[in-house]
Formats: C-alpha cells, structure tokens, sequence
C-alpha cells in the first residue's frame, strides 16, 4: 500500500509522453526552462512554422516539452512530497491507530471491524487515484487540489471528536480516504509534466514522502497521546498536516496556471484486456500478494504489546522500524530491478516474503520480532513498487498501457480493501490461568504467509508465460 503509487508511474509516463508526441511543434521547442514557463505562464506558445508537406495542425491543448529542472519544476517536487506526507502518511502508519483503537477508544469492537477503516482508507486512496488521472487530463487539478487538502484536514479535525465506531469510520475512512485520492494520481503526473530525464528522480523525491510522512505521525502519535490525549492529539497532526497543505498548494500550482486548459482524457475501460492471459496472470500475481502484504503494518503493533508484552511506545517504534526498513528496500530492489530485471526481481521478493512472512509464527522474543519487522518492510516494499516497472513488457499496446494498469490496480484495490479484515477475523482470544486475556495471531500469520506464496506461484507462472510468448530472454 505505502507505495501503491509506483504501479501508476509507467502509466503517468505513457499518458504524458502520449500527448506530448501528439503535437508536431514539440520537434521544434527547447528543452530550455525559460521556453517551458513561456508556454505554461504567457497567454499562448506562438506556433512553430511547419514545413510546406506537414498537413498536421497543432494541437492547442498540447503541452511544451518539459524543463527537466529550474525553481518552478523543483518546486512541484516539493510540492508533491509534502501532498504524500500527507496521504500517504496517516494510510501507512494506521497500525499505530489499529492498536489504539484496540485497546482504548473502539475496544468494544472487533479487530476486524475497527481494520475496515484503515483499509477502506487505502481502497479510497487508490480507487478514487485512478478516477482522479482523466479528470486531471480534463483541467480540474486546481479544484481537486483544493477539495483533496480540506477533505483530509477536515477528517483529521473530525476524527479528534469522535468516541463511536461509525464516527471514526467516516472521518477517517471515507472523508480522508477521498481526500488523498483525489490527490493522489494529480500529484505524480504533474511532476511528471515537467520532467522528463529526470522523472525517476524526481517522482522518487515526491514518493519518499510516503515513508517520512508515516514515520514522523507515527513518532507523534506515541509523545503526543499519552501528555494531551487522543483528541487533542488529532488536533495538532491536523493542524500539522494543514500547514503542510498551505505550503504545498502554491508550490504546485506555480507556473501551471496552463493545466486548466482540457486534454484529452485517457479511456477507463478496455474490454480485450481480458482476453490477454498474460493481463490476468498479471492481474492475479497483484490480487493475491495484496491480500497479505498490508497484514504486518496493520498488526505489529498490536502483536508486540499483546504477545510480546511490550510497552505501547515500544510497539509503535517497531512499526516505525518496519517503515524505514521498508524505505531502504523501495531503493535496492529498484536498483537490482533495472539489473536483473523487474519480474525477476519482483518474484524473488514475493517468495522471501512468503517465507519470512510463515517465520513470524515462530518469533516470541522483541529482539527477534524487530528484525522479523525489518525485514517484511525491506522485502515487501517491492510488491507495490516493482509491478508498475514489470507491466510494459505484458502490455502489447502502450497506447493501453494507462488504461490497463489503471483496471488491473483497481481489481487488485480490492484484495487490499479485504486482506487486513480477513486476517482480523481469524484472530483469536482465550483467557489464561491468570485471569488475563490473550490473543493468538496464528490465523493472522499463516494467512500473511500464505496469501504472499500463492501471489509468487502466480508470479512465476506468469513469468514463464511472458517468457514463452516474448521469447526475450530470462531477465525481464
């Protein structure tokens, strides 16, 4: 989940490079900054002369090509990172709201019910991210800008006021949910815009904000709630994360005042994609590594204090743990990727993960657990990471290939909607000789473990199968 949005990179380049090479004059502009802001600030780019057998008219909505660099593309890059710190930020770090919920402010519900927030969150995040790209093709970024901060301050404000399970699932389930949707897929593709050599780096940047976002609310929620309280707790991450939309909102709209004018908006729905085995196979490698990788961050919190008896301080920083481990891998396994090759690299992830996610069974000592935490987020950080790189080479298309990633990520949505609440159903809790109670996380376990081997035997089939039908070689 924490960085779901990586699927939605090659197809954001696609999109742009797409309507880029739609316009003739593009052959003819200067990748020069001064060159890009003139066609972005000034009323209209004069058109370029075309020679005597061109036919072609220009494209008025067609964009400049990008600057690769200067203060106005950098400073969508801040930006952005600072829009993911937010949205990405409360989604990734919601094991540390799942274990408070838990045991304090939602303890007469079950596990399962309270994890629904946090997964109805991410599935908002990304359902309404691949709705939010054509409506950015259409001209309405300023608004969904807009909307999207208020909508995520507003469900922060709300949810410091709310004592009942219905109340917490639509301030910070639905209300915050649609907010970072709305910004989610906005946010990449106009950095996206304005470059172009530079555009791993760049969305790289933007994309980080994910894990600093989640480590810094995480480390805040545990010193603030035990001094001032949940509510008042809320209170300041609101006003936080308003600040940090206040500064976001003028770096990314500097310079893009050309963005309200409509593209031509991407098509949601391809009906051969599902006549092309390899889009299915595809499509099922994600569903089912999805319905285990978002257990862990939900309940390693909540596994520390219960069964390791740890302090609740403690079990939040093990979960921050999980987090940078998580960041490191993001960074290594994009490296080999590009080394060994995308599939590759993304099933040999798939497989270790099963694999260590099956060890967890057998961990009861904190020093164990943390290294356990360590490694699921180094690990698994490519599961949402490496399939948006490995999709081209399945795609037969790329003039589909939006559109087809955006259907398989929104299928895939689902198992992300669902995995941490099945896990949560199969917890189970007895009371011990002493009076006290306990939980016993097997059923979360082995369905974490299970669901992330399935997700690698559909890897590999699928594998083979690209294999067979490119005749490529092993290393794709």
């Amino acid at each position: 989940m924490s960085s779901a949005l990586d699927l939605n990179e090659k197809a954001l380049e696609a999109d742009i490079e797409k309507d880029l090479e739609s316009d003739p004059r593009n052959t003819a502009l200067s990748n020069h900054e001064k060159t890009f802001e003139a066609g972005v600030l000034g009323p209209e780019t004069p058109p370029v002369q075309e020679e005597e057998n061109n036919d072609t008219q220009p494209d008025p909505n067609a964009l400049p090509r990008p600057p690769d660099g200067g203060l106005h593309a950098w400073m969508k890059v801040f930006g952005g990172f600072l829009v993911y710190i937010n949205i990405w930020g409360f989604t990734i770090s919601y094991g540390a709201f799942q274990t408070y919920y838990q045991h304090k402010l939602l303890s007469d519900s079950t596990a399962s019910a309270i994890s629904w927030i946090g997964t109805v969150q991410a599935w908002l995040l990304i359902m309404v991210g691949v709705l939010s790209g054509p409506l950015f093709d259409l001209g309405y970024f300023r608004s969904m800008l807009y909307a999207g901060n208020f909508l995520i301050v507003l469900g922060i404000m709300m949810l410091s006021l709310a004592t009942k399970y219905w109340q917490v699932f639509l301030a910070q389930g639905i209300c915050m949910g649609l907010g970072a949707g709305l910004l989610y897929i906005p946010s990449l593709a106009l950095v996206g815009i304005w470059f172009e050599k530079r555009r791993a780096l760049a969305l790289g940047i933007v994309m980080s904000g994910t894990a600093v976002g989640g480590v810094c609310y995480i480390i805040a929620f545990d010193r603030l709630v035990p001094t001032i309280g949940f509510p008042w707790t809320m209170r300041v991450l609101g006003f936080i994360a308003l600040a940090l939309a206040i500064m976001a909102i003028p770096c990314l709209l500097s310079g893009s005042s050309m963005l309200a004018r409509p593209r031509k908006a991407r098509s949601l729905f391809d009906k051969t994609a599902f006549a092309d085995s390899l889009f299915i196979l595809f499509t099922c490698s994600t569903f089912t590594t999805f319905l285990g990788y978002i257990v862990p961050y939900f309940y390693i919190a909540a596994y520390a204090q219960d069964t390791l008896q740890t302090s609740e301080s403690t079990a939040l920083y093990i979960l921050v743990a999980c987090l940078a481990g998580s960041f490191f891998g993001r960074l290594l396994w994009g490296y080999v990727a590009q080394k060994s090759g995308n599939m590759v690299a993304w099933l040999g992830c798939a497989i270790v993960s099963g694999i260590v996610g099956f060890s967890w069974i057998g961990i009861d000592h904190e020093s164990n657990f943390i290294a356990f935490s360590v490694m699921w987020g180094f690990f698994s950080a490519s599961l949402v990471t490496l399939p948006g790189s490995a999709f081209p080479n399945i795609c037969p298309d790329l003039s589909r290939l939006g559109t087809r990633l955006g259907m398989s990520w929104g299928i895939s949505s689902i198992a992300s909607l669902i995995g941490a609440p099945i896990a949560g159903a199969l917890l189970k809790t007895h009371t011990a000789a002493d009076g006290t109670t306990k939980t016993n996380f097997l059923g979360v376990q082995i369905w974490t473990g299970a669901c992330l081997l399935a997700g690698s035997v559909c890897l590999a089939v699928l594998w083979l199968a690209t294999v067979r039908k490119q005749k490529t070689g092993w290393f794709i």
